[in-house]
């Protein structure tokens, strides 16, 4: 042991200098993202209970529970801890137990004496070995906190995914709202284009207007048909959307009915974007961890240029024949060390710690790309919010006029002041603009919800990364 102690500066030194390869990217500054000066308000767990459809609540919970993609993070979860539990259990001495006991035939013309060479014996070994890597320069230290780093980054990306799939949800939800009252709108549109063509069969029979006239209100009758049959399908389809989300299948179409949703609800969003934007948004934080993870590698990769010193011990018995096996004369034992360092190595170690530190790198490119999407997103978000609320302010204006010119359109179209031209003109004005007013208060929903999403929703960080770093 002394020997090999007495070695291992020597070795130190024999193992060269680490390259001088450092990273070259480095992390975008808080500072130059324009961020405001107020945090984001605090967010309920539930929020989206605010929209009072106890529908919604039930569908968020099954896909809190159920969606696949929730499995999958978790899984990935599961397979981190137990890398941090593989790390950490090479920092302890490792003890085996081997036993054997085979029947050969001795060579008369190698080590084993007279009487036993050139005879059949039974030949036994029983031996408890211990081995223990000795973390001379951090090497296991660093292994062990690169699996708690990407532990952390696997929880952190769980609750990225449980805040994306709540987000997706809740959309799919209202646009499941919007496809029902355009369906009511579709609906509402053909009887309006039936009760036309009654009405002008009725004047052609008059004589105040011909067969053109009748044929055209027929066309869009079918037309105004056709957009309900669509409108309904339509619906459907977001139910089947929402099923899935819910990790759910056909048997769950049926359940899901029209919502009850307060589409303008009040939520608990910013204003400006938030101080606090980064903090709050598990993507950015998991993307963190990764690159502590990275420098964490390259520290491995720059021990791997000084010497592995083992510490080793075994003890058991040897025998030739089974009556001796266990007497004290059959024992052996010893304790050693071993030391391993690579001379040469063709350039493999150097090119190890320069893929090291250019993980470092595309974790920073990641976490930058992570961030500046972060701002623009929140910016979109809300953008969003303030042209919808000025967009609907002028379309309710907009619908009552165009509800207001069809009823007068219809009455002279009635009582022959105005002909079919103007009343269909007066039918599609208004059907643009019912249309357009379910769509703008859905959408104005939506970026409220994507809002909520984009500054971290109810994500509470510290109590997060508390947990996933035990």
């Amino acid at each position: 042991m002394k020997r090999i102690a007495l070695l291992i500066p020597v070795l130190a030194l024999l193992a060269g200098c680490v390259p001088g390869i450092v990273p070259r990217e480095t992390e975008i500054a808080d500072k130059s993202l324009g961020l405001g000066s107020v945090p984001a308000p605090k967010i309920p767990d539930a929020w989206w209970t605010g929209f009072g459809d106890p529908q919604l609540d039930r569908l968020m919970t099954e896909a809190l529970a159920g969606n696949p993609t929730l499995h999958d993070a978790l899984a990935r979860l599961r397979a981190a801890k137990a890398g941090v539990d593989d790390a950490n259990s090479a920092l302890y001495p490792h003890v085996n137990f081997d036993a054997q006991e085979e029947r050969l035939r001795f060579s008369k013309a190698y080590i084993i004496p007279p009487p036993f060479g050139g005879t059949w014996r039974w030949y036994g070994t029983i031996a408890a070995d211990l081995n223990w890597d000795i973390d001379f320069w951090g090497k296991q230290a660093a292994e062990l906190q690169k699996a708690k780093d990407l532990q952390v980054s696997s929880r952190l990306d769980l609750e990225a995914a449980r805040l994306a799939i709540s987000g997706a949800v809740a959309a799919a939800y209202v646009n499941l709202d919007r496809a029902y009252k355009l369906a009511d709108i579709a609906a509402q549109t053909e009887r309006d284009r039936q009760n036309t063509l009654s009405l002008t069969q009725r004047r052609v029979r008059d004589g105040l207007d011909s067969q053109v006239e009748e044929q055209e209100a027929e066309a869009l009758y079918a037309q105004a048909r056709e957009a309900r049959v669509k409108a309904d399908s339509e619906r459907d389809i977001v139910a089947h959307e929402l099923a899935e989300l819910a990790g759910r299948g056909a048997d769950a179409y049926a359940g899901i009915g029209k919502p009850a949703l307060h589409l303008d609800a009040a939520l608990p969003l910013p204003t400006t974007l938030p101080v606090d934007l980064l903090a709050r948004r598990p993507d950015i934080l998991s993307a963190q961890a990764r690159i502590e993870a990275a420098f964490e590698g390259r520290k491995i990769a720059r021990a791997a240029f000084y010497p592995d010193v083992n510490l080793l011990a075994t003890a058991g018995w040897a025998a030739v024949g089974l009556s001796p096996l266990f007497l004290s004369k059959s024992a052996q034992y010893g304790a050693g060390g071993a030391v391993h360092l690579p001379l040469f190595d063709a350039g493999q170690l150097r090119a190890e710690y320069a893929g090291a530190t250019a993980d470092i790198d595309l974790e920073i490119a990641d976490y930058n790309g992570a961030v500046t999407n972060a701002v623009r997103q929140t910016a979109d978000a809300l953008t969003q919010i303030r042209s919808l609320a000025d967009q609907r302010a002028v379309h309710t204006q907009e619908l009552a006029a165009a509800e207001k010119g069809y009823r007068l359109a219809t009455t002279r179209y009635r009582t022959g002041l105005a002909n079919q031209l103007t009343l269909l003109d007066a039918e599609r004005v208004v059907f643009d603009a019912r249309q357009g007013q379910v769509s703008l208060a859905a959408d104005s929903a939506i970026q409220r919800v994507t809002l909520l999403i984009a500054v971290g929703g109810s994500f509470e960080p510290q109590t997060v990364i508390a947990a996933a770093s035990r």
